[in-house]
């Protein structure tokens, strides 16, 4: 719910449908959703995830091609990730923080391939790659003159 600032408040973190239409239709708007976590060299990566979509009401998902090596190892050793969704056109910018996992369980594999965007799927029909759940910790950001949010856990 909106304050009088135009900023959804409360406890915790439930994901709008805004956020979730703009989530999950970024890789078909040509908008890829920005990754950031700490590799092995204890440095800073970022990569565009075009599988980046929302898993649940605090929870967004990424289907990683490649099962090791990159992200995959990073966060096996250090969780925090960020991740950030623009827009330029409507000035919609989304910050993401939270704690991302390499889930094994074969429901939530096959959830989040089948929910991530076709053209990814195509990258990998063998399923070869791994599901990565990220349990968000914080989310700021919006339209400018449009709604805010600042959610956190």
């Amino acid at each position: 719910m909106a304050d009088a600032t135009g900023i959804a408040n409360g406890t915790g973190i439930a994901l709008t449908e805004e956020i979730t239409e703009r989530i999950n239709g970024a890789l078909a708007g040509k908008k890829p959703v920005t990754v950031t976590y700490v590799g092995l060299d204890d440095r800073p990566h970022m990569s565009l995830r075009g599988s980046t979509h929302v898993h649940g009401p605090d929870q967004l998902a990424i289907w990683v091609r490649h099962a090791s090596g990159g992200i995959v190892d990073a966060i096996a050793r250090n969780p925090a990730v960020g991740l950030l969704y623009r827009d330029s056109d409507s000035r919609t910018t989304y910050v993401f923080s939270g704690r991302a996992a390499v889930v094994d369980d074969e429901a939530v594999r096959s959830a989040v391939f089948d929910a991530s965007p076709e053209p990814e799927r195509d990258h990998d029909p063998d399923r070869k790659g791994v599901a990565v759940v990220v349990d968000l910790d914080e989310v700021k950001g919006g339209t400018v003159g449009g709604t805010q949010v600042s959610m956190s856990r």
